[in-house]
């Protein structure tokens, strides 16, 4: 059969950050994750985010009978289950076209899965499938995105382009069809609401978490002077130019995590520029905040933003961040309160940059609201409760009677 179908229990234990007990309507149920078209757990390591994507499902276990992960894998996704703590996997690996894998992991659902069952996308792109399939079987679908693919992609291509096009027939067909849509901000739900008209009460906002007891701040004396860090893709979204732009000639080191199709010309201009920069590609989830911890400062110079995770692990960690003033970003940093705000271009970014490390009394203070702010609205048990809350909706739904 086309799908290899296994699962690991957790033999250690897992503290949960929700302090709610188990509810009883959820005992039964089942969550039926696909990937986004294309993605694998192997993919998740390889970028470092693994650890990161499991912990919601680590904690959602003891409240909910299992998970299943529908992922594009081959063999090589079935070697995580021993680290998966009791998520099933369906990989796909003899790399059968995507019809063709939807239809054996259909079967697969309909013989080993209970009809207490919610489908889930974990982004847009995809998202048709587990939106037919639930419906081929009577089952509740949940549309979970954690940004606007037709946002991206029209940024990208053009508000025109036969690409935001089908983006936006896309979104609508999964957003207006789904028993639920989740969202990571309030921003987004607008959006979606207007857009699609959908109902706001289908629509729940469940922002992206943070581990804030893996991502706290280190001893003060753990950071590097003019050390400026970044985290995330290389790409033209990250503006990535204008920031070795802004730094050229200041006395600062930058620290660059990610992989991209543009880190090898991004290398090469700060070799030109006679910019001091560390390219550390990928690395572990679990090694980010000692990264994070030695950096005098964040900076996140996007164009533009969904809900950026890698921003709320720098503030969880109680760095001093700029961001850019653009949307996804906006909307977290408050303006001299937990961080800076700035335009997008060079001269922009160097003043706030210069502004920054230079008062080193505002770094601590920004730093600590930072942490507090992302404590109070981010952590894991708050994004676990949220979850939960969506979940016994649906399954009150889903009772006979």
């Amino acid at each position: 059969m086309g799908g290899g179908l296994s699962t690991a229990k957790d033999d250690g234990g897992v503290t949960v950050g929700s302090m709610r007990g188990p509810v009883k309507a959820l005992k039964q149920l089942r969550i039926i994750l696909f990937f986004t078209h294309g993605v694998s757990l192997r993919q998740w390591e390889e970028i470092g985010i693994l650890d990161r994507e499991l912990a919601l499902y680590k904690s959602l276990r003891v409240h909910i009978r299992g998970t299943l992960f529908v992922t594009y894998g081959g063999l090589s996704d079935l070697r995580y289950l021993g680290r998966n703590h009791g998520i099933a996997v369906i990989s796909n690996p003899f790399r059968l076209p995507m019809s063709l894998h939807a239809r054996v992991v259909s079967q697969l659902v309909a013989m080993f899965f209970g009809r207490a069952a919610v489908f889930k996308s974990n982004q847009i792109l995809g998202a048709e499938i587990p939106l037919e399939m639930a419906r081929r079987h009577g089952r509740k679908f949940i549309a979970r995105c954690g940004y606007l693919h037709s946002d991206f992609t029209e940024r990208r291509f053009g508000p025109d382009s036969p690409e935001a096009a089908r983006a936006r027939a896309l979104e609508g067909k999964v957003f207006s069809s789904a028993d639920r849509a989740v969202v990571t901000t309030q921003a987004m739900k607008e959006e979606v609401v207007r857009r699609y008209s959908v109902p706001p009460g289908r629509v729940h906002v469940i922002p992206n978490y943070v581990d804030t007891e893996l991502f706290q701040p280190a001893k003060p004396d753990a950071e590097r002077p003019g050390r400026i860090c970044f985290v995330g893709r290389l790409e033209g979204q990250k503006n990535l130019g204008s920031l070795l732009e802004a730094v050229e000639g200041l006395k600062v080191e930058l620290v660059l995590v990610g992989s991209g199709r543009l880190g090898g010309a991004l290398a090469e201009e700060a070799r030109k520029r006679g910019i001091s920069a560390r390219f550390l590609g990928n690395i572990p989830h679990r090694r980010l905040p000692g990264i994070l911890n030695q950096a005098a400062i964040f900076v996140l110079p996007s164009h533009y933003e969904g809900h950026p995770k890698a921003l709320l692990e720098a503030m969880a960690c109680g760095r001093a961040c700029i961001g850019t003033d653009v949307p996804g970003t906006r909307e977290l940093i408050q303006q001299g309160e937990n961080g800076i705000l700035c335009g997008t271009s060079p001269s922009e970014i160097r003043h706030a940059v210069q502004g920054l490390l230079g008062d080193k009394a505002l770094r601590t203070r920004i730093g600590a609201r930072a942490r507090e702010f992302v404590v109070e609205n981010f952590s894991l048990s708050k994004v676990v409760d949220l979850e939960l809350r969506l979940l016994e909706g649906l399954a009150a739904e889903m009772r006979p009677g």
